[in-house]
């Protein structure tokens, strides 16, 4: 019987067709030095990610922490490595934040609470987890719905939104930002980032809790060498990545525990 093929995706942060060469340059890295084999596809928007996520044949797949935190045990995805990223916020470790950003270079000051937000979707922490924290703080309380415009997808609908004037500040998740800024500097051009959220852990890596076990073991020991080697330092150095690490999934419980906060607190003001 031939081994079953599983899937690859990067959708959460292929954000531009440039830095998706980079991601299947990496995948297929990953799937000859593992020896499993990896079908790399889009899964391009709008296609929902939660369906994604459900698939039964994913091998090295981008989830957000937030659905991994609600998730139930039986049939929850198995975590292979989640990255770190170079920049300052990352400190090192498998972390990130959302920027909030707004139009214009300029160094004058951005009134957030008059400000006009937009969200991605919900069931993301760095488009909408992670700043309707932040204006819950900003408002003391202020119900974020009551301020903000979405679903506008992904980073690149609240780029878009900004530009159109449909909204006034958004959120932007730091890597893909980090990501554009690199390598499609154009697509961040005449924006501002005036704060960032504090940082909780990242998108990690997942393979499907069905995935076979030993398939699972050679993926994840690859990705968490990566970093030791010069063809796999070559490979992540321009994804601004300095290695891949392996967090518990425990650690994304405290996403789930925040954003219940956040509900008990809007609820009561």
């Amino acid at each position: 019987m031939s081994a079953p093929t599983l899937i690859a995706c990067s959708r959460m942060y292929n954000v531009s067709a440039g830095v998706r060469a980079r991601w299947d340059d990496l995948f297929i890295w990953l799937s000859k030095q593992a020896g499993v084999p990896l079908d790399i596809v889009a899964h391009a928007s709008p296609a929902p990610l939660s369906e994604l996520w459900e698939r039964h044949d994913m091998g090295a797949v981008f989830m957000c922490g937030y659905p991994l935190s609600r998730w139930s045990y039986a049939n929850r995805p198995t975590i292979l490595a989640a990255p770190v990223a170079e920049p300052a916020w990352a400190s090192g470790r498998p972390y990130y934040a959302s920027h909030i950003v707004v139009p214009g270079n300029g160094s004058e000051a951005f009134d957030l609470k008059s400000a006009t937000w937009g969200w991605t979707v919900r069931d993301s922490q760095s488009g909408y987890h992670a700043p309707r924290s932040f204006v819950a703080d900003l408002f003391d309380g202020k119900p974020f719905d009551k301020l903000a415009t979405g679903p506008l997808i992904n980073p690149t609908g609240i780029v878009e939104a900004l530009r159109s004037g449909r909204i006034e500040a958004g959120p932007i998740d730091a890597y893909a930002y980090a990501l554009l800024a690199h390598h499609e500097p154009e697509a961040v051009a005449g924006l501002r980032i005036v704060a960032t959220t504090e940082p909780t852990p990242c998108p990690p890596l997942v393979s499907s809790a069905d995935a076979p076990p030993e398939f699972v073991s050679a993926l994840r020991q690859v990705l968490l060498s990566a970093h030791q080697r010069e063809d796999g330092r070559a490979l992540l150095r321009p994804l601004g990545l300095s290695r891949f690490a392996h967090p518990d999934v425990a650690d994304y419980q405290i996403l789930a525990e925040r954003a219940d906060a956040i509900d008990r607190r809007l609820a009561a003001w």
